[in-house]
């Protein structure tokens, strides 16, 4: 009897010890599992699957942890659905949040990819969506063909023949010519007159002639005629 029972109570401790270290083992475990859990993504604006009037100058990220402010650490892309790139510069990180300027004209779905490192040095990803409306594509206008228009048939042009107009009489011209007709006449008058002058003296000459020679030939005749004297030439 004693020697069972000097077994027994060892085996009873050994028992006991095993299941209070597989206690604190599961303790430490759960204890220690929300100390090393990762940051995680809580929110974007805009959120995700939102449909939006137009593209957003920015859009933020925020994370439940601070983030890793090491150059390359964090990373984000953001294409619409053309695969265009809308990203305008680098993310901008502080504290648990990482802004991303945006610009261009946006078409369709926009897809954001980003990759952060988390507050324990575990770098985590992910990606969200959200739309735009599509941008309408011009219709291209046809450009009109220019046409060469046929070339106007050149036709001589007939200058007309200017008439030659008469000369205006100047009014005076009759006032000026006047001396020269008063002129005229006078010198026609002066010379009718001498013409008139010569034919009566040479008129009056045949008659004195003819009558000395009628008185030349009485006193022949007579013998005792008395003489008379040859008229005096005026």
């Amino acid at each position: 009897m004693p020697t069972n029972t000097q077994t027994r109570h060892p085996l009873r401790r050994r028992l006991a010890a095993l299941t209070a270290a597989l206690l604190l083992t599961a303790g430490g475990v759960l204890v220690a599992s929300p100390a090393s859990a990762h940051d995680e993504l809580v929110s974007t604006d805009p959120a995700a699957d939102a449909t939006l009037d137009a593209l957003p100058d920015q859009l933020t990220l925020t994370f439940s942890g601070e983030l890793a402010t090491d150059p390359g650490a964090t990373e984000l892309q953001v294409t619409d659905a053309a695969g265009a790139n809308l990203a305008d510069g680098d993310p901008l990180v502080e504290g648990t949040e990482v802004t991303q300027a945006l610009a261009g004209a946006a078409s369709g779905v926009v897809t954001v990819l980003w990759k952060v490192v988390s507050s324990d040095g575990h770098p985590i990803s992910g990606e969200f969506a959200f739309s735009v409306p599509t941008a309408a594509t011009p219709t291209p206008t046809a450009t009109p063909t220019a046409t060469a228009s046929p070339s106007p048939s050149e036709t001589p042009t007939v200058e007309p023949t200017p008439t030659p107009t008469a000369d205006p009489v100047p009014a005076d011209s009759g006032n000026a010519a006047l001396p020269w007709i008063i002129g005229g006449l006078l010198l026609l008058a002066l010379i009718g007159g001498a013409v008139v002058y010569l034919l009566t003296s040479r008129a009056r000459r045949i008659r004195d002639e003819e009558a000395l020679r009628a008185s030349a030939a009485e006193a022949a005749a007579g013998g005792s005629a008395p003489r008379s004297e040859p008229p005096a030439e005026r």
